[in-house]
């Protein structure tokens, strides 16, 4: 399987990213990462996919200027289907573990920067994500707990 090739990347996308870093995490059923992005000159894009399991994929746009500020996408990404989200700058992004495990995989076009990090609750109201398990089932880091709001995070530019 080509699970990248640039000139296709940028004829699907018509964006031209350069990444230079890849990730990997490995995590069980009902951990939920997010909702993450990383500010100025540290914004990152992320393409993202899932190795082993099955995952429910979540990017949010937090472009103050944007006519979808606040609107959100989510995709149910697996080992099977073989999708890959693009999670461009200017995003926050965040997934759950639908499978009893998963690897996640992803692409970045920028280095992390912990003082640039931003995050908010992953069950903002003002967001209203199905995160497609129950309340009860999630894992949910010390961390991601304490996250503000969208309206009180901090701002991605």
């Amino acid at each position: 399987m080509e699970s990248f090739n640039e000139q296709t990347f940028q004829k699907g996308t018509g964006q031209e990213v350069h990444f230079v870093q890849d990730n990997q995490s490995f995590s069980t059923k009902g951990v939920l990462r997010g909702l993450h992005y990383q500010t100025g000159d540290h914004a990152q894009a992320k393409l993202v996919r899932v190795l082993q399991g099955e995952v429910l994929d979540v990017a949010v746009d937090i472009r103050p200027e944007s006519e979808t500020y606040g609107q959100y996408v989510a995709e149910v990404l697996s080992a099977e289907n073989q999708k890959q989200m693009f999670v461009p700058r200017g995003f926050a992004h965040g997934f759950v573990v639908l499978s009893e495990t998963a690897t996640f995989f992803y692409k970045c076009d920028n280095f992390y920067n912990k003082a640039s990090e931003g995050g908010f609750m992953y069950n903002d109201a003002t967001l209203n994500i199905d995160w497609l398990l129950p309340q009860s089932d999630l894992l949910i880091s010390d961390k991601d707990l304490v996250l503000p709001s969208l309206a009180e995070a901090k701002k991605v530019w």
